[in-house]
């Protein structure tokens, strides 16, 4: 037996490494993560920064299998706004409210299948999607778009239909954000939501859709930092027995594996600690503690791993609930190994993305609209991005009208004189405003007044979720932002009618 210094590791040790999930920068491992890879680590989760192409991210993950076969690479892949496969040029699929828009099953099976296909051919085997939250609140900041949308029903038949394509790949789904984070005002990157419903409500409005992805087989559940009183008037979902334990777990008969969100985010970090909240996660039920969105170095996994330690040690956490989370852990880790189809099989289907984002499209407006024709001046009112989906990955229609209209010009714009701005830098081209999420940001509203006053025959696409009132010479609502939904709604401006 060992000390906590390092070396070969005891039982206790290689458990309390067994359960964390941590990032890394950078687009190979560092000497760090191999070396703790064979302490006893089995999992690490893959953000933008450690992906330059799929040749590169294939690399990667063979360089970490090669240090221990069966390590759970885990990745947000959401697909829609929150990708990290396509970080720098915007998603091949549209996300989930598209899909919710379209309301077909088959489809949005067909879109998790290919993407769960081409994370595994890229050696990533675990994906934290889908998100099942049923976004109810239309003032949501941090799901929105990233929400099959407000109906529980429908959110329900559509996360089962993503479970159910993603994981034949090998591929474990990992459904969010339990017990759901639809109905919050604040987002858990910032400050700890609240969620203020009766049982009966949550029973059957945030509930449902999990109900339905414990009925389709899926591998992972991820909690969320939310506090839901009418659950637990005392402690967010994440560090709730209550929730994890006795509901997740007891009432909805779920055995798979529990990992958190960002242990890292303010929610957590900011009133526990990352350490006291690792630990009281997993006392409450959690098998895998999710840290590495902002924390990633090896200071980080020492100072979690000798917390769950000595929190062992000293009667906080029981032994036995340490080894049954590492033990979920191993068990995900044998299912994908076998659950891996062999390489090169599987359907391709590369335009399938694009086709749900056309089939998305919303589009209305007065008759007589008159296509596209010369290169437009695209002003984009674009508000500050929600840390989930990051600054990174480029948004809007610009590029893909460059693309169809050569010339064409874009600026980006916000605040009180948005609109003015706008008009100026446009001069005498045709403008197309995109928006994001017009009914949350005034000052967005009265930029689109600003110029639809002075220029009436002003296009507005709107690329968040569409709950303002349409408007301008044509109005398209992509339902997200992803390259393919830029693409689909560029294809309509300049080839409408038909």
């Amino acid at each position: 037996m060992t000390t906590l210094a390092g070396g070969p590791t005891d039982t206790l040790t290689r458990d309390a490494l067994t359960v964390l999930q941590p990032g890394f920068p950078g687009t190979t491992a560092p000497d760090w993560l191999l070396r703790r890879l064979g302490e006893g680590l089995a999992s690490v989760g893959l953000f933008g920064r450690n992906i330059a192409t799929p040749e590169q991210l294939a690399a990667l993950t063979a360089q970490l299998r090669a240090e221990r076969g069966d390590v759970l690479v885990a990745i947000d892949e959401e697909g829609g706004d929150v990708t990290r496969l396509e970080v720098r040029t915007g998603s091949s699929f549209p996300g989930n409210h598209a899909l919710g828009a379209v309301d077909d099953t088959d489809l949005t099976r067909e879109v998790a299948a290919e993407l769960g296909r081409r994370l595994a051919a890229c050696g990533v085997d675990f994906n934290w999607a889908p998100s099942a939250d049923v976004n109810s609140n239309p003032d949501n900041p941090v799901i929105g778009v990233r929400s099959f949308g407000a109906d529980p029903d429908l959110v329900a038949r559509h996360t089962a239909a993503y479970v159910t394509g993603l994981q034949p790949a090998g591929v474990a789904a990992c459904t969010k954000h339990f017990p759901g984070h639809g109905d919050t005002a604040v987002d858990s990157h910032l400050a700890l939501p609240r969620i203020d419903a009766d049982p009966d409500v949550l029973a059957a409005r945030e509930l449902a859709p999990f109900r339905a992805a414990i009925a389709a087989g899926t591998r992972a559940v991820m909690s969320a930092h939310i506090l839901v009183p009418a659950l637990d008037p005392a402690h967010p979902a994440t560090l709730s027995g209550r929730i994890l334990t006795d509901l997740l777990r007891g009432e909805l008969g779920y055995d798979g594996l529990i990992v958190t969100d960002g242990m890292e985010m303010q929610a957590i970090s900011g009133t526990y600690g990352i350490e006291r909240g690792s630990v009281l996660a997993l006392a409450a039920g959690a098998d895998a503690i999710c840290v590495g969105g902002g924390l990633a170095d090896d200071d980080t996994v020492r100072r979690l791993r000798d917390a769950l330690v000595t929190a062992v040690r000293e009667g906080d956490l029981p032994e036995e609930r340490l080894a049954d989370a590492a033990r979920r852990v191993r068990e995900l880790a044998r299912w994908t190994a076998s659950a891996a189809p062999a390489a090169g099989t599987g359907t391709v289907r590369a335009d399938i993305g694009l086709t749900a984002a056309r089939r998305a499209l919303r589009v209305t407006g007065p008759d007589g609209y008159v296509p596209l024709t010369e290169a437009p001046y695209v002003a984009a009112l674009a508000p500050v991005a929600n840390i989930a989906v990051g600054d990174e990955t480029p948004w809007g229609v610009a590029a893909e009208l460059g693309a169809l209209l050569p010339g064409t010009e874009t600026g980006t714009f916000a605040g009180a004189d948005a609109g003015h701005a706008a008009l100026i830098a446009a001069g005498e081209r045709r403008i197309v405003a995109v928006v994001r999420d017009e009914h949350r940001h005034p000052w967005m509203t009265g930029a689109l007044d600003t110029l639809l006053a002075a220029r009436p025959d002003t296009v507005v696409v709107e690329m968040g979720v569409p709950q303002a009132p349409p408007r301008g010479a044509l109005h398209i609502a992509t339902f997200g932002a992803a390259r393919v939904c830029g693409r689909a709604a560029a294809e309509v401006l300049t080839r409408l009618p038909g």
